[in-house]
């Protein structure tokens, strides 16, 4: 197993050599060059608290596990990388670290719906304060910071479903000033197009559902962390938690992260292509992608991102039932939630993923659409979107 410390997995080497390379060394038994699923729950102990490697219990370490978290650190630059059952799980482990009740977090006014769920459904009745803030108004979350008392200013960036664009350097100057923690959802731009700790975060989420899993074949979480004492706290948690990555999905996750760039760089030529086409769709009264230069977060997207990622949101000019049914006719584009997968999705999330947030002050408006590209054939895609916008 490697140590994290040595080989070509550090900021030294480029991003697909990292993504290849890191968290495992060819095994000096066999040679292989992929890491296994160690299928184990327990380790053997040389004597009383001699441990091998550090292993003792799955819960509290796993070799498959550790290849994933050494993996994740490598990519997003980071002193340590965590892995957990799912994008919640890690997000919760991460705030019970960083809060205790009476504390405060801002967290971004068109949050994903089920971060926006966890904090007000599960952390508010716990104790924990929070108020909302646009992602790209860094004088509004200024002001919703309470000094002393907030802990986390939680940004995504590009946000879910309406892709706002929060200026991540300016934010963690924000967050610094007020002794607080700024905390980067990175699931959509994903450790490829985006690196949030060279700009001043202090932690990164990801849903390693999506793009770093890259496949819809499986459901996890990381955080990746930036300061070695924060790094402690969080992993006392997640072992205390307890809410970790299994083996088979670590290793599915690992799997998915060696061809990340290749994909991502698909994603995003796919996207640029459907961007266009609707853009000059009458039946399209607005296409939401923060590679428009009409986008209000464009230029800031293009100061910290690569390229602009392969979720495409747009509202339908025919209201909310054209919405309905053009998600209803599309074919190649699978009506489901989640996003990130090499197939393209299509969904309608004031009824689906955000319907949670109905009724809130992150309501999303009845006539969006957000589609998940994937890397398909491109023309098959334009031929359907076509066919399913009526």
């Amino acid at each position: 197993m490697s140590d994290g410390a040595s080989g070509p997995q550090h900021d030294k080497a480029g991003f697909e050599t990292r993504a290849i390379h890191a968290g495992w060394e060819p095994d000096p038994a066999t040679g292989a060059v992929i890491p296994p699923i160690f299928a184990t729950s327990t380790y053997k102990q040389d004597g009383v608290g001699g441990l091998r490697g550090g292993y003792e219990y799955s819960r509290s370490a796993n070799p498959t596990r550790t290849a994933l978290e050494q993996t994740v650190a490598a990519l997003e630059l980071a002193e340590r990388g965590f892995a957990f059952a799912s994008g919640l799980a890690a997000e919760d482990t991460l705030v019970r670290a960083t809060c205790t009740p009476g504390d405060h977090v801002v967290i971004p006014d068109d949050a994903y719906g089920g971060t926006f769920r966890l904090f007000d459904s599960v952390e508010k009745p716990w104790g924990l304060d929070y108020t909302t803030a646009p992602v790209a108004d860094v004088d509004a979350v200024a002001a919703a910071i309470e000094p002393g008392r907030t802990r986390l200013v939680w940004l995504e960036t590009p946000t879910n479903p309406l892709l706002g664009v929060g200026d991540i350097e300016a934010l963690a100057g924000v967050a610094h000033d007020a002794g607080a923690l700024l905390v980067v959802d990175n699931t959509f731009a994903s450790s490829y197009l985006q690196q949030p700790l060279t700009l001043g975060a202090d932690v990164v989420v990801h849903s390693t559902t999506k793009y770093a899993g890259g496949h819809s074949d499986v459901v996890g979480g990381a955080l990746a962390v930036r300061d070695a004492d924060l790094a402690e706290r969080v992993a006392f948690h997640q072992n205390a938690i307890g809410a970790v990555a299994g083996a088979f999905d670590s290793w599915l996750v690992l799997r998915g992260l060696k061809t990340l760039a290749v994909r991502m760089e698909r994603h995003c030529d796919n996207a640029e292509a459907v961007v266009a086409f609707l853009e000059a769709d009458p039946r399209v009264a607005v296409v939401i992608y923060p590679g428009l230069a009409s986008h209000p977060g464009h230029e800031v997207a293009t100061r910290q991102m690569a390229r602009y990622g392969g979720i495409v949101s747009f509202r339908h000019a025919g209201g909310e039932q054209a919405a309905l049914d053009t998600c209803g006719r599309a074919e190649v584009f699978t009506l489901a939630e989640s996003l990130g997968g090499i197939e393209s999705l299509i969904e309608h999330p004031g009824r689906m993923t955000h319907a949670s947030v109905a009724g809130t002050s992150l309501e999303v408006p009845a006539n969006l659409v957000r589609l998940s590209v994937g890397i398909e054939t491109v023309e098959d895609l334009l031929a359907d979107l076509d066919r399913a916008l009526g």
